[in-house]
């Protein structure tokens, strides 16, 4: 059964009381949450392996990612909480202006099923700092993530507070039409569309995390074995399905043949000779994006375009990382994001023009620049727009709490992590205090004074 109207307003009628503006309620639901993830660690690990063949290091950053999110805003939340005073004009004076962080209400948070248990709890961690409460939907396609993520959340939280509803894409849509004050949602830029297409109907804000297709530049200056290691890690890592993986690479000429070799020997040292039968790699999700892969794979191998890689087993679910000679942007490769362990690369002419066609391609999630000269990485930042920068290292950048993360454009809207999460699930109210004395009859009808008077007056 999907949740109720009156279920959602009694959940945010808990936030109206104003019983969820206190420290120590925040405090006590982080709590709950930090006791959800420290105590059931096993658990966690089991079902990323059961749906995403995750290695338990790769299931392990899910969990240090939200216990270094709790211990962060643990620390700072009384920090974050505080009013802000404004200064007030003379015409206003005497009086008191300030800007108050408040809960936005109860929230809807949607989750993907690439990092299900991570990117599900994570922005949950913001929503109840904010003072918020939050009903949950993880993804169906990671069901045992699901499932655990659905029963722990009932053993450690209050249903007024956190509540998970399971279900399919039509279950996501049915919550989607519901009055939530805000929708947090994780995942592709179809649904996307179609998330903030149904929170239109009610005014409901969104925050959308999306994708794109990330490009890794290669220039002058890069430490090609360093880089390999770096880049093949990113596409290798979960299965390649992040959204913030190296889409593609763009290299300089002269270091495409020594990237190239650099790549090979990379993959080798972390996979092994025998790729598929590796227990570092993860599997694909279900068969629809296995399918998807595969003709994209296939295509390329009867084109004799594979470099690096290509093995490949529908038994077992599994796709090695896999780099593919592309020659220009009307390749399928390049159509949508890949979202998997299929890495183009492309050789590039000037910087001047593959910036160019970056630009043309949508702004992505990430921009992946290893090696070149302070100017060109100046000309980068500058001439470019995506939702983060990492210069000589890939994904790294979202292992800080502090900088925001999220997209811009068709890679998403809005931003979280850390006190941008805070911010996300707040809504800043001004107020402004004034007495009764100084009550200037200026102001009021019948106006009484000349427009060259006013001007002085307000400058």
């Amino acid at each position: 059964m999907v949740l109720s109207i009156p279920q959602i307003t009694k959940m945010q009628e808990s936030v109206g009381s104003g019983i969820t503006r206190s420290l120590a309620w925040r405090h006590k639901q982080l709590g709950c949450l930090m006791s959800l993830v420290e105590q059931h660690e096993q658990d966690v690990l089991h079902a990323l392996k059961t749906d995403l063949g995750k290695p338990a290091a790769e299931a392990f950053f899910e969990i240090a990612a939200l216990r270094q999110e709790l211990k962060l805003t643990k620390r700072n939340l009384h920090r974050w909480m505080r009013s802000q005073r404004i200064p007030v004009p003379i015409t206003l004076s005497p009086g008191q202006a300030q800007v108050v962080p408040e809960p936005l209400g109860c929230v809807l948070v949607i989750g993907p099923w690439n990092y299900p248990f991570q990117l599900m709890l994570r922005p949950l961690i913001s929503a109840l700092a904010a003072g918020n409460t939050a009903v949950l939907k993880p993804s169906e396609h990671a069901p045992t993530v699901s499932a655990l993520i659905a029963r722990l959340v009932e053993n450690h939280f209050e249903p007024e507070v956190v509540r998970v509803q399971q279900g399919d894409g039509t279950v996501a849509a049915q919550l989607v039409a519901m009055p939530f004050d805000h929708i947090f949602f994780t995942g592709g830029e179809n649904i996307g569309r179609k998330v903030l297409a149904g929170a239109a109907k009610n005014l409901t804000p969104v925050t959308l995390e999306l994708g794109g297709k990330s490009p890794a530049l290669v220039l002058q200056g890069a430490n090609l074995s360093v880089s390999a290691r770096r880049l093949i890690w990113g596409k290798g890592i979960n299965a390649g399905q992040t959204c913030i993986a190296p889409d593609h690479i763009l290299v300089e000429p002269s270091l495409r043949s020594g990237l190239l070799d650099a790549m090979h020997n990379q993959r080798s040292r972390m996979y092994g000779e025998n790729v598929l039968a590796s227990d570092q790699l993860g599997k694909i999700i279900n068969q629809q994006q296995f399918d998807r892969l595969e003709k994209l794979l296939e295509q390329a191998r009867e084109d004799g375009r594979i470099l690096i890689g290509g093995e490949i087993s529908r038994e077992q679910n599994r796709i090695a990382p896999t780099v593919i000679d592309v020659k220009d942007r009307q390749d399928p490769l390049m159509g949508e994001e890949l979202f998997g362990p299929l890495l183009p690369i492309i050789q590039i002419g000037s910087l001047s023009d593959s910036l160019r066609e970056i630009r043309r391609q949508g702004k992505p999630l990430a921009l992946y620049v290893f090696g070149g000269s302070k100017a060109q990485q100046k000309e980068i930042l500058g001439t470019t727009s995506s939702g983060g920068v990492c210069l000589n290292d890939v994904i790294m950048q979202a292992a800080i709490p502090e900088l925001p993360f999220g997209g811009v454009g068709t890679s998403g809207m809005g931003s979280y992590h850390g006190q941008n999460g805070f911010r996300t699930f707040s809504h800043y109210k001004a107020v402004l205090k004034r007495g009764f004395r100084f009550d200037f009859k200026l102001r009021y009808p019948p106006y009484n004074i000349g427009l060259k008077t006013l001007r002085q007056m307000v400058g």
